[in-house]
């Protein structure tokens, strides 16, 4: 399937590994080919809403982190080298539905039967490389811990309570195949919100843990990350003693409810009175390189809700800014050095019955095949108990499968 769907100039391709979840009802959605795009330059949200009843069909895409600029007077004046576009949708030729052992192909365009047997007899078209890819830090570890403390003293004094700051790490003169990129990367890292997104010459290779927003009927659901331990695989005894760590830290606790309060909140502007709760706080759950703390906040949406209200009230997502959230953005922006894009943003598609799913896009590798830069950002919660070593730390077990990956490994 992905090898199918990477022969056209626009394709997503969502996976979520067979991880087994009541959320999930696809094990793989792929899809290829644009028949309508929406890309507009301003006003994005009411003419997303617009675009979803014109075109009664399957919707793939993406926000970027910068359509905060639109929800909230704010700005990015940081330099952004890959150039996703702040939202872009299309409506594919196309689409692939793996469930268990059930391919449904649907098309606009062309006879299922015919792009079934090409699927059957799509070759691998990879280059396997090797490359030379060099990665610099954009900043060091000093400055990043320099940084860490003057955020500190917003904390101390009151200006935040939690900010989520990243920092960029970049390859320039880069030649690589994307596809076995990614390839390598899931088999590496495989994650439950992965996705290979393709636009013309623009790659987000991404191997997210983390949902950012779903909807079913009137049901609205969100699942922040905050906390993360390593893993010791090769020694369950260990393995276990650091997920026990993970549920005691009161650090990575405090991180956490912090964002499930941000949800909470933002899921009241849009559900019915009384209906946000939080089904799970605190729960620990294991992936291939990291334990992580995910919590589950629902509700039940109000009857006169569509997509954009949806997406105005809740993004950025709260793990990915902080709290107050539009205190922490203009902090965020005043000290990273790179403008975010399609980072921390979401990825996702919007159903014909105007369901939707979208992650968040974090542990990705982004890619412009004709500047041919390469990047990563990779960052954490920041909160009155950090330890500016450790934070940077944990930046660099975030990346841990990222840094495999490019160095060859």
């Amino acid at each position: 399937m992905l090898n199918w769907v990477n022969r056209f100039n626009i394709c997503c391709f969502l996976d979520n590994h067979q991880y087994r979840s009541a959320h999930q009802s696809v094990e793989c959605l792929a899809a290829a080919g644009a028949v309508n795009i929406f890309s507009p330059q301003k006003n994005l949200l009411p003419q997303l809403s617009e675009f979803s009843r014109e075109h009664n069909d399957w919707l793939f895409g993406h926000i970027s982190y910068d359509l905060k600029n639109e929800i909230e007077p704010l700005r990015s004046a940081h330099p952004d080298h890959i150039g996703f576009p702040d939202a872009f949708f299309f409506q594919p030729e196309t689409v692939l539905q793996l469930k268990n052992d059930q391919l449904i192909i649907s098309s606009l365009t062309h006879d299922p039967e015919i792009i079934f047997d090409e699927l059957k007899n799509s070759p691998p078209t990879m280059n396997h490389g090797p490359w030379t890819i060099n990665i610099e830090p954009r900043i060091s570890k000093e400055e990043y811990i320099s940084t860490i403390k003057k955020i500190l003293t917003h904390i101390q004094r009151g200006d935040c309570y939690e900010i989520n700051y990243c920092q960029e790490f970049f390859a320039i003169g880069v030649d690589v195949d994307p596809l076995y990129l990614y390839m390598q990367l899931t088999a590496i890292s495989p994650n439950p919100f992965s996705c290979f997104y393709k636009l013309k010459e623009k790659y987000l290779l991404c191997a997210s843990p983390e949902r950012y927003l779903q909807k079913k009927g009137d049901h609205i659901l969100s699942q922040p990350i905050k906390g993360t331990f390593k893993r010791d695989p090769g020694n369950t005894q260990a393995d276990n003693e650091l997920k026990k760590q993970l549920q005691q830290s009161e650090k990575d606790k405090s991180e956490n409810v912090m964002v499930v309060d941000i949800v909470r909140n933002d899921l009241s502007r849009i559900c019915k009175e009384g209906t946000v709760k939080v089904d799970e706080l605190f729960g620990v759950y294991s992936f291939p390189q990291v334990h992580q703390m995910i919590s589950t906040i629902t509700g039940e949406l109000k009857n006169d809700v569509d997509i954009s209200d949806m997406i105005k009230a809740t993004f950025p997502m709260g793990s990915m800014t902080g709290a107050p959230k539009r205190r922490v953005m203009e902090l965020i922006e005043q000290y990273e050095k790179t403008k975010r894009g399609i980072y921390s943003g979401a990825v996702g598609y919007i159903s014909p019955e105007k369901d939707f799913d979208f992650n968040v896009v974090i542990r990705s590798i982004l890619y412009n095949a004709v500047e041919r830069y390469l990047n990563y950002l990779v960052g954490g919660g920041i909160t009155f108990y950090s330890d500016p070593e450790k934070e940077y730390e944990e930046c660099l077990l975030k990346a841990d499968a990222i840094k495999k990956v490019l160095q060859g490994n």
